[in-house]
């Protein structure tokens, strides 16, 4: 979908169909966001098929919905591809399992991931990145959103203990469950697309955690340290283990590529803003930052109302489905001034929803924050300058906010 906003228009919010793809591979929904949080903060809609939804956009409401496990659940699903159609795995499967349990698991799990934790995975990051980002300095194209999508898996793949043979498959399965109905990632119909991806990615866990038992051993990766952990005294079972392990591949591959390109296009259209960052490196993480609020990759999720809840000036009833539009959220002038304007100086930045909010805020946001500081140091300390080479194709799908292509010619920046 379109990041920079064209111009406003009438929108009819009785004829909006949010989950109109085309919207989002070609069309511009942050227009229909602002005039619902204007208007409609708390909006219904119903699908040809019977499935219906109620939707919040402004920032408050999102967090209140993402925050509050009493009055919205996780344990029914908390992606909008699977609505309609409670989630199996409710109570096992970390991401749709509700505090205490959700608490506990993700404690042990999170152990791994701290601030700390991955700190001294920086240099390694580092060179990672140098690597990635060489082949855009020879001059030619270089389709920076195709290539970001493997990005991940290299930061990730040796944390997790994933052998790097794997990483490609891993990595187009996760683009599967994440955008079914993208023409790069479909086989067959979207439910097609889904099931074929879930059962490999849980049957690639399944079979890690039983070579790993056969094997003996610990490497110390972060699937070892699931099969080592103990909630309430007991651990985790190795459908578990299964389970969570797809959750977190799900996590490490999907979202960073595309805060990545959308970032990067930014700065490509406003220049100004790519010198101020390269004169000024302090200025990264807050970049950082507003580059999450700008691209929210992470589109929206989902929650179930637990009893009837009066939230936007209405009622969502008792076991109603409910999407939180974190794209809008981030977008909200209550909360961020000028939020068309991508500002690299912006107050408040570190604000943004991208990660979530609430018991569910994403576990690997301090490495995600670190591969995306690291990157755009080591982007802007050797590139002089970026320029489009062609249009960017936008993600089909209302869950991710990304891009397929993104070409792109880089200058080599000046030695001194």
């Amino acid at each position: 979908m379109r990041l920079t906003p064209g111009p406003a228009r009438d929108i009819d919010l009785d004829a909006v169909d949010l989950f109109d793809l085309d919207l989002y591979s070609h069309g511009d929904p942050h227009p229909v966001w602002d005039v619902m949080r204007a208007k409609a903060p708390l909006h219904h809609q119903v699908l040809p098929d019977g499935r219906e939804f109620w939707s919040v956009t402004r920032y408050e409401d999102v967090c209140r919905v993402l925050g509050d496990h009493r009055e919205f659940t996780s344990e029914r699903g908390t992606v909008p591809t699977h609505l309609g159609t409670d989630d199996p795995a409710a109570g096992r499967l970390l991401t749709s399992t509700d505090p205490p349990r959700h608490t506990r698991v993700r404690r042990a799990i999170g152990a791994k991931l701290t601030a700390r934790a991955v700190a001294p995975w920086a240099e390694t990051i580092r060179t990672t990145v140098v690597d990635f980002l060489e082949p855009a300095l020879d001059g030619e194209v270089f389709d920076l959103a195709d290539r970001a999508l493997l990005l991940p898996a290299l930061v990730t793949g040796p944390l997790l203990g994933i052998p790097e043979r794997d990483w490609q498959e891993l990595v187009e399965l996760t683009a599967m469950v994440t955008a079914p109905a993208d023409p790069h990632f479909k086989h067959g119909s979207e439910a097609a697309t889904l099931a074929i991806a879930h059962h490999e990615l849980i049957t690639y866990v399944t079979e890690w955690v039983r070579r790993r038992r056969a094997g003996g051993g610990d490497d110390g990766s972060l699937l070892d340290h699931l099969m080592n952990i103990s909630v309430e005294g007991a651990p985790l079972t190795d459908e578990e283990i299964a389970l969570d392990g797809y959750s977190i591949l799900l996590g490490a591959n999907v979202t960073t590529p595309h805060t990545v390109s959308g970032t990067v296009e930014a700065l490509v259209e406003r220049p100004e803003q790519f010198t101020r960052a390269q004169a000024d490196p302090s200025l990264i993480p807050n970049l950082v930052e507003e580059g999450l609020r700008w691209t929210s990759a992470a589109c929206n999720f989902m929650r179930y109302a637990v009893d009837d809840v009066q939230i936007g000036g209405g009622t969502i009833p008792a076991r109603a489905a409910v999407v939180a539009w974190i794209g809008s959220a981030n977008r909200d002038e209550l909360q961020f001034p000028d939020p068309h304007v991508f500002d690299i100086n912006r107050v408040g930045a570190k604000r943004q929803v991208a990660f979530g909010f609430g018991p569910h805020f994403c576990i690997g946001a301090p490495l995600a924050r670190m591969t995306l500081r690291i990157f755009f140091e080591e982007l802007l300390d050797r590139f002089g300058a970026i320029e489009l080479a062609g249009e960017p194709q936008h993600l089909r799908s209302y869950f991710i906010a990304g891009m397929t292509h993104l070409p792109i010619v880089a200058q080599k920046r000046p030695t001194s």
